[in-house]
């Protein structure tokens, strides 16, 4: 490859977002080169998030149903050990395969893989830093950064004993004690791991709901489920200090009624969020407009304000949502070739891979409260559902709120089994501005999960049957 290489488009980031736009530049006929500093494809989410985490979650629900559930169910299994360095490289292969399998994409594709650091220079100039030290020029140029965890002041990550969320898929031994800062997502997810393979998981969460800003019907019933299954929460509880010795860590903290807490363990994971992750891609030098936050503004087709330079994803406004970047990057691939493109955020699903699942799309109560919205309520709980009955996971409920006048859709959100799969139904239905009526018009194929669905729609007019 020459010095210096003429682009139609530069997109800096692998992510879901980043090599996702590259592929369909791509398909349109551009000449696309993406360039990643890490020495593997996917990002964050393939490598260090999303994957490698949903990997050791149904890992480990394997080894918890073993050890706890199979005997209802009639089979004796005798004592059951686990093999952590075997439940590792599984995780690992896992994601080795889906990289080469990403890598192969961009070949398929003819996308010039560039490996090293991007640093925008001009509005259509890229120099690489590192493995292949370029001189890059394009068209246009998308920036498909991501994100990085927040630490915690005072509480730097030492990848030991203060980690963050990739740290939390390596330890090498199951922790004794496992102190988690933070009850959103990833602080349950990555809790539920360790807490299903043996160690004593607590949560210390300012806030006094999980999931800040979600439903709150929904995040008491899953705090009870959570609590029950053996974590342990101080809600309301602020961190006011973290302490390494030789043998872990002791969290300082106070509560919400003023009385302070000391809890030791061997390492603490902090997930109190992500940040835009943009220093150093020289976008502030160059003139790119950035909001207080730190993340790159741009307008309703991912324009920033240099017209030639585009971003999408976590260094954007919005949810940091690994198939919310990767529809943006779609919808920015093809408005850079001139064609439509857009992403529809009301029909974005949210889903948490704890056990049960948490997924939702649209808003929950509190949320049409602030806005002023009338809504009624449908509900359904998976204990009146005949498949998780025989699934013997009859936790949860699946919740829906409509608009009282038209009926149209509001919010859907599933706390239970396979809540992940379950939520692509009313996503669809958003997508198409459906009305509770529809759900509950569509035939439900007889047993399964997606029936409890059916009979919360017919709830918005309390003509459940099977209730």
């Amino acid at each position: 490859m020459p010095d210096e290489t003429q682009y139609d488009l530069i997109v800096i980031g692998a992510g879901p977002g980043g090599y996702v736009a590259a592929i369909r530049a791509a398909q349109l006929g551009m000449k696309v080169a993406c360039v990643e500093k890490d020495q593997a494809l996917g990002g964050t989410c393939l490598n260090v998030g999303c994957i490698p985490s949903k990997a050791l979650l149904e890992s480990s629900e394997h080894y918890h149903m073993a050890q706890t559930g199979l005997a209802g169910h009639g089979i004796q299994v005798g004592q059951v050990k686990l093999d952590l360095a075997t439940m590792m490289a599984r995780k690992d292969k896992i994601v080795g395969e889906l990289t080469r399998g990403v890598a192969g994409l961009f070949k398929k594709n003819k996308i010039d893989w560039i490996q090293g650091t991007a640093r925008l220079v001009s509005p259509n100039e890229v120099r690489v830093a590192g493995g292949d030290n370029l001189h890059l020029r394009g068209k246009q140029i998308l920036i498909a950064s991501g994100s990085e965890p927040i630490p915690l002041p005072g509480a730097e990550f030492d990848g030991n004993k203060i980690i963050d969320s990739a740290d939390a898929l390596e330890f090498k031994k199951v922790p004794r004690h496992l102190i988690v800062i933070g009850a959103g997502v990833v602080g349950l997810e990555l809790g539920s791991v360790w807490l299903r393979l043996g160690s004593q998981v607590t949560v210390v969460e300012l806030l006094p709901a999980l999931l800040a800003g979600f439903d709150k019907e929904i995040t008491r019933t899953a705090l009870r489920i959570f609590t029950k299954q053996g974590m342990t929460f101080h809600m309301g509880t602020k961190v006011t200090g973290v302490t390494k010795n030789k043998s872990g860590v002791t969290v300082a903290a106070e509560d919400a009624d003023g009385k302070a807490l000391s809890i030791k363990g061997d390492a603490v994971l902090v997930a109190i969020g992500r940040r835009p992750y943009a220093g150093g891609l020289g976008a502030g030098e160059i003139g790119v407009a950035f909001d207080k936050q730190g993340r790159i503004v741009v307008d309703g087709q991912f324009r920033t304000n240099i017209p030639s330079v585009y971003a999408i994803g976590d260094v954007t406004a919005g949810p940091m949502l690994a198939h919310k970047a990767s529809e943006e990057g779609i919808a920015a691939a093809e408005i850079i070739a001139g064609k439509p493109g857009h992403v529809n955020y009301e029909a974005i699903p949210w889903i948490v891979y704890t056990w049960p699942e948490i997924a939702w799309v649209g808003r929950g109560e509190e949320q049409l409260k602030e806005q002023g919205k009338d809504y009624k309520i449908g509900k359904y709980p998976f204990s009146a559902n005949p498949r998780a009955k025989t699934m013997g996971e009859t936790d949860g409920l699946i919740k829906i709120l409509a608009d009282p006048r038209t009926d149209r859709l509001l919010g859907v959100l599933v706390l239970g089994p396979r809540a992940s799969d379950v939520i692509a139904e009313a996503a669809i239905a958003f997508e198409f501005n459906a009305s509770a009526e529809d759900l509950a018009r569509s035939v439900h194929a007889h047993p399964t999960l997606s029936e409890a669905m059916k009979e919360a729609a017919l709830g918005i007019d309390k003509r459940q049957i099977h209730l």
